[in-house]
């Protein structure tokens, strides 16, 4: 029988361990200095190395190198032992089959006798979150006062499930997720290290579908390895069951284009090349972080080739950022929803109905391109040239400008918060007429300001904001202002401190509206 590459290329020294430097490097310089812990605590996401650092930890602390600096040596009768298994004083204990307190009482009886090889007697207590409360309460006073020769690692997944008092014991260590780098400069020494052949774009992909687990990574080469083939980046998705990034790009141009048949076509296409609904949801949602990146001026953090990086450029200039962030959402929920099972696909069809929806008000597009380069100079100039309109009334646009394809999305510069403070009480009496309930909430906002083509409404709580944003009452809103001010803003809800509207003869784009809104008062008023 093979040995799977994960035990196989399990890291035997300090050095080799990656994406793990602010604890290992901690360990060592315990270990140099002599302070060595009675009792850590390893947490982090699975896969990520807590088992193989709390080993080197075992292999360190009883290595018979004689300069402390390099142990483990891995040369040694010791830390040979412990590589193979036949160490006798370190202890594995997996807290998900001896969770009871009976186990923790035989640990306890047995932790008294002297160590057999080594220096130190190793207790790793793997997912030690599943043990029982008795068996807990049975582990604290060894924990806090263990013999000199006892040293325990526990490590978890669910560090919340941990209780305060067993905290409060152990040196706490936190593991992160690998970066997507260090997992492929690992995947690359196993791939010449075992003669395999794997294409740039394949190993890439391998690295980003183990979202930071650097085993869960090594276990996909390790399965990919198995078809005996050049693991190349269709071979990859073939078996994992992932899909293309064509067939994302072509779903955000379908919801780009108001266009749901083309991006059905698109997700059942993936689907029925074997494509896992669920991993299909996460690359969207992972396409869709990258335009929010790329609006926000952090492309740079963006992991993708460069024919897939223009797309997203693209991409990031025909969508407005809260229309990202809502489609975001959408596609999230469809990544973790167990709602589907008899009907894989539903949940996918399900998000692109929802952003399908949210892309029309009354038949006008919403999500629009925020590129003044797409308008024409003909329209482009008549955008220049709008007159301001009167503080309580907003003339809808011309006819030229509604008519016109992918509309720049920047309300900021044709509507000011003050002119919808002032019609605000016209923008209620109309939502008034379809829904009382809706107006009376819009009556309790504590502030309002336009930003970015986005109406912020302060409320006192979030059970208001709970209540204002759902889609079927923030549409009302949104229609009832088009209709009174002829623009289309998207609307935010935050729970906010300030206790009352901005005044009307205050900028209400000013450093004061701005304090105001943010919780302040006017105590005095100066002329």
């Amino acid at each position: 029988m093979t040995q799977a590459f994960y035990r196989k290329w399990r890291p035997q020294k300090w050095g080799e361990v990656l994406g793990q430097a602010h604890v290992t490097q901690t360990l060592q310089n315990a270990l140099v200095g002599e302070r060595v812990g009675h009792a850590y605590l390893f947490a982090g996401p699975r896969g990520t190395g807590k088992t193989t650092v709390a080993r080197l930890l075992a292999k360190a602390v009883n290595c018979q190198a004689e300069k402390v600096s390099e142990r483990p040596c891995d040369e040694c009768d010791y830390c040979k032992a412990v590589n193979d298994n036949r160490f006798l004083d370190l202890i594995e204990i997996d807290a998900a089959s001896n969770n009871g307190v009976d186990d923790v009482r035989d640990l306890r009886d047995k932790i008294n006798f002297s160590p057999s090889q080594g220096q130190f007697k190793i207790y790793i207590i793997d997912e030690v979150h599943m043990l029982s409360t008795p068996a807990f309460n049975a582990l604290l006073k060894t924990l806090e006062e263990p013999p000199p020769h006892a040293i325990f690692i526990l490590a978890t997944t669910e560090i919340h499930k941990i209780p305060a008092t067993v905290l409060s014991r152990c040196q706490r260590h936190e593991f992160r997720r690998v970066p997507v780098e260090s997992i492929i400069k690992q995947l690359t020494i196993i791939s010449e290290g075992e003669s395999l052949t794997v294409d740039a774009d394949a190993m890439q992909l391998i690295a980003r579908q183990a979202t930071g687990g650097m085993r869960d990574a090594i276990s996909l080469l390790d399965q990919l390895a198995s078809t005996g083939e050049r693991i190349t980046l269709d071979l990859t998705q073939t078996v994992l069951g992932t899909a293309t990034n064509e067939t994302v790009l072509e779903l955000i141009d379908a919801i780009r284009d108001n266009e749901p048949a083309p991006g059905l076509q698109a997700l059942h296409r993936a689907l029925d090349a074997g494509s896992d609904p669920r991993a299909l949801a996460r690359q969207i949602v992972d396409y869709l972080r990258a335009l929010m990146l790329f609006q926000l001026g952090n492309d740079a953090q963006v992991d993708a080739t460069q024919m897939v990086k223009e797309r997203m450029f693209a991409h990031a200039k025909n969508f407005s950022s809260p229309a990202v962030l809502r489609m975001m959402r959408a596609f999230n929920a469809a990544a973790v929803d167990q709602r589907g099972g008899w009907q894989p696909s539903l949940s996918l069809e399900l998000a692109l109905a929802e952003v399908i929806d949210i892309t029309t008000t009354d038949g006008a597009p919403v999500l629009r391109a925020a590129v003044v380069q797409e308008a024409t100079p003909k329209r482009a100039a008549k955008r220049t040239q709008v007159p301001e309109p009167a503080p309580a009334k907003k003339a809808k646009a011309s006819p030229d400008v509604e008519s016109a394809p992918n509309l720049i999305k920047d309300d900021a510069s044709i509507i000011s918060t003050s002119e919808v403070v002032a019609a605000w009480p016209d923008i209620r009496k109309l939502v008034k007429k379809s829904a009382p309930n809706l107006e009376a909430l819009l009556n309790s906002c504590k502030s309002l300001h336009v930003q970015s083509g986005i109406l912020v409404l302060g409320l006192a709580s979030e059970v208001l904001v709970e209540k204002i944003e759902k889609p079927d009452q923030t549409e009302i809103a949104q229609k009832a202002i088009l209709e009174v001010l002829g623009v289309d803003l998207d609307i935010r809800c935050i729970v906010t401190s300030a206790s009352g509207k901005v005044p009307p003869e205050i900028d209400q784009n000013g450093l004061v509206a701005a304090a105001l809104q943010a919780g302040g008062t006017i105590s005095e008023i100066q002329e």
